[in-house]
């Protein structure tokens, strides 16, 4: 195992680096006969790419995706899909300093302790540009699933640094550069122009959703649901916290609050996150995911280099000050690619997907 493939029956592997010419992707298990274009994965890639507000990285990436095989005449053939992404801006002059030192934050010591070689431009292999072929991964599987299932995703950002966003309205999401759930985000705006001219950078909380879900998806002990969103979204960079439902806040609750009663009209609370012993429910899936504060800043600071020596290093080059701000789509991506595996795998094992308890409750928090 290499580290680059995800999933079980419909398989993602993923390829390229940083400043290489090109990055992309294989999609393996995609079902025959479901109609694809590159039109129909372009839009999630145009809401990740860079350069889309001055609170992200100013690498200018048009991130046009080119399906190279596993379509014909418009529909999926059941073959490997493959989808190519050319680099056009990179500057690996940027670099050229780094070249015998470890960034702290960055993967640069732990890449060149185990492989004995690494790739410094742009952090090479590491980098956060490798997540534009996992949501375009994850687009193909979200038109599957919103045909076959009715399953839709949606993402939103619930902090940001150490400033809490409140919920008003999915609405407001599309229309501010921090997926943010509220119509004023002046404060937030704010706080990152700070952050940049500081030469600083912060985390994010990220909230993604999957409504209309089937019952039944996942498996009991070691291929749970959540245990397999869990593992996804560990994979995607500068992500160190996953929480399912009520997450950490269970910890405070009682038996009696946090156990979602059933009623002959649906669950009373989501308090499991739409999964119970590993397996699907019915409800929403709702997933939380915490992400540090971005390492590269111009801030300088004490390391090492190859040989051991004490030096300082101060990171140059384009860099986001949160990369939450851009995570949304990801984590949108990375959650269909877990659904889309398991209902795969559902259908193989059960024949079918059973559908969802009719009516269900509406969620807590939106």
């Amino acid at each position: 195992m290499s580290g680059n493939t995800l999933g079980t029956l419909f398989t993602v592997t993923n390829f390229g680096e940083s400043h290489g010419p090109a990055i992309g992707c294989v999609i393996d298990g995609c079902p025959p006969g479901m109609a694809l274009s590159e039109a129909d994965i372009q839009h999630d890639l145009d809401r990740r790419r860079p350069g889309t507000s001055r609170h992200v990285t100013q690498r200018q990436e048009p991130d046009q995706v080119q399906i190279l095989s596993g379509v014909y005449q418009g529909v999926t053939t059941g073959s490997p899909i493959a989808l190519l992404i050319q680099n056009t801006d990179q500057r690996s002059q940027d670099y050229g300093d780094i070249l015998q030192t470890f960034r702290p934050g960055h993967a640069d010591y732990t890449y060149l302790q185990k492989f004995g070689v690494r790739d410094p431009r742009g952090g090479g292999r590491s980098s956060a540009r490798l997540t534009a072929p996992t949501v375009a991964a994850g687009a193909v599987a979200k038109k599957w699933l919103l045909e076959k299932l009715g399953t839709t995703f949606k993402g939103c950002m619930t902090q940001l640094g150490e400033h809490a966003i409140g919920f008003e309205d999915w609405s407001h999401v599309p229309h501010n550069p921090f997926y943010a759930p509220i119509a004023d985000v002046s404060h937030l705006e704010s706080y990152m122009d700070s952050l940049r001219k500081a030469g600083d950078s912060c985390g994010a909380r990220i909230r993604v959703v999957a409504q209309h879900m089937p019952v039944g998806l996942g498996q009991p002990i070691y291929d749970r649901l959540d245990a397999d969103i869990a593992f996804a979204m560990m994979g995607l960079n500068a992500v160190k916290g996953v929480e399912i439902g009520a997450g950490f806040a269970s910890v405070a609750q009682r038996g009696s609050t946090h156990s979602d009663s059933l009623t002959p009209e649906g669950f009373v609370g989501n308090n499991a996150g739409g999964i119970l012993g590993g397996i699907s429910t019915g409800q929403d899936l709702e997933v939380s995911i915490a992400i540090k504060p971005t390492s590269s800043i111009m801030t300088p600071r004490d390391t090492i280099n190859s040989d051991g020596v004490a030096t300082e290093v101060q990171t140059k080059g384009r860099h986001d000050p949160c990369v939450g701000i851009r995570a949304t789509p990801i984590a949108e991506a990375l959650l269909a690619l877990v659904v889309m595996d398991h209902a795969l795998r559902h259908r193989a094992q059960c024949g079918d997907v059973v559908m969802p308890l009719s009516p269900i409750p509406a969620q807590r928090g939106g």
